[in-house]
C-alpha cells in the first residue's frame, strides 16, 4: 500500500561522499530520500542521519549494475510511496589502471557501475515519472568527460570515457522524456572524500593554486547545485551539464 506524503529521492551511491551530501540536502529539503549501496554500514549511517533530519528514509542495498534489482527496487519503491520525483545516478567506482594495464573485466566492470548503472536505474523509474507528468533526473559525471584524466585524479581513461557516456545519456533523456521530466547533469571537478583525499595529498598545494576560487571542493559543493536541480520550481533547463570545479577548468 503506497504511503502518499513527502516527495521521494532515490541517490546512488547515497551511502558516503558526494552522495550522502546530496541525500541530506535532499532530506532537508523535505524529501523522503532512498540511498542506494553496497557500503551496507555506510548506508545504514546514511539512513540515520536521513531520519534524524525528520523525514523518512529507505536504504537499499544494491548494486546498480544489476537491472533485474534496480527495477525490483524501484518497484518496491512505489508500492510504498506512489511516486518517484527525483533520481540522482551518482554511484561510480575508480579505474587507476592505464591502457596498457587494463583488462577487459576491468573495463566492462567500469562501464556496468558507471554507465550501465544510470541507465538501469533511469530506466527503473522513467515509466512513473512520465505517468505521473512529472521528475527529475540528475546524472552525476565528471569534468574528465570533457577534459580527460587529470594528473592528480584518481581514474584515469576508462573512467573518463565512461562518464562521457553520461553525458551522451542526459542528453538523450532529455530529449526523450520532455517535457515533463527535466534531466540535466553535474560534473565534479576535485572534491576531497574518503576516496580521494590520500590520493590529493602528495599535490595538495599545487591542486589548490590550479583552482581559482582557491580551494579543493567539498560534497556539500555538489550537493547544493544537485539540490537546486531537484527543487526549484519553476526550472527552465534540461540537458543541461554544470561544472562544479570551483574554475579548474574554463571552457
Amino acid at each position: 500500500m503506497a504511503v502518499h506524503g513527502a516527495k521521494m529521492a532515490i541517490v546512488t551511491g547515497g551511502a558516503r561522499g558526494i552522495g550522502r551530501a546530496i541525500c541530506l540536502a535532499l532530506a532537508r529539503q523535505g524529501f523522503a530520500v532512498a540511498p542506494v549501496d553496497v557500503l551496507e554500514d555506510e548506508l545504514q549511517q546514511t539512513a540515520s542521519e536521513i531520519r534524524s533530519l525528520g523525514v523518512d528514509a529507505m536504504p537499499l542495498d544494491s548494486d546498480v549494475s544489476d537491472y533485474g534489482d534496480v527495477h525490483e527496487k524501484a518497484r518496491d519503491i512505489i508500492r510504498r510511496r506512489g511516486r518517484i520525483d527525483v533520481l540522482v545516478n551518482n554511484a561510480a567506482m575508480p579505474q587507476t589502471k592505464r591502457i596498457l594495464e587494463i583488462t577487459e573485466a576491468d573495463w566492462d566492470r567500469e562501464m556496468a557501475v558507471n554507465l550501465k548503472g544510470c541507465f538501469n536505474w533511469s530506466h527503473a523509474v522513467a515509466p512513473q515519472m512520465v505517468a505521473q507528468g512529472a521528475g527529475r533526473i540528475i546524472n552525476i559525471s565528471s569534468v574528465s568527460a570533457n577534459h580527460g584524466p587529470s594528473p592528480t585524479g584518481v581514474s584515469r581513461f576508462a573512467y573518463a570515457a565512461a562518464k562521457a557516456g553520461v553525458l551522451g545519456l542526459t542528453r538523450g533523456l532529455a530529449v526523450e522524456l520532455a517535457p515533463h521530466v527535466l534531466v540535466n547533469a553535474i560534473c565534479p571537478g576535485p572534491i576531497e572524500t574518503e576516496r580521494t583525499r590520500a590520493t590529493f595529498a602528495p599535490n595538495r598545494d599545487q591542486l589548490t593554486r590550479s583552482i581559482l576560487v582557491g580551494r579543493i571542493g567539498t560534497p556539500e559543493d555538489v550537493a547544493v547545485v544537485a539540490s537546486f536541480l531537484a527543487c526549484a520550481e519553476p526550472l527552465f533547463m534540461t540537458g543541461e551539464v554544470i561544472d562544479v570545479d570551483g574554475g579548474a577548468f574554463i571552457n
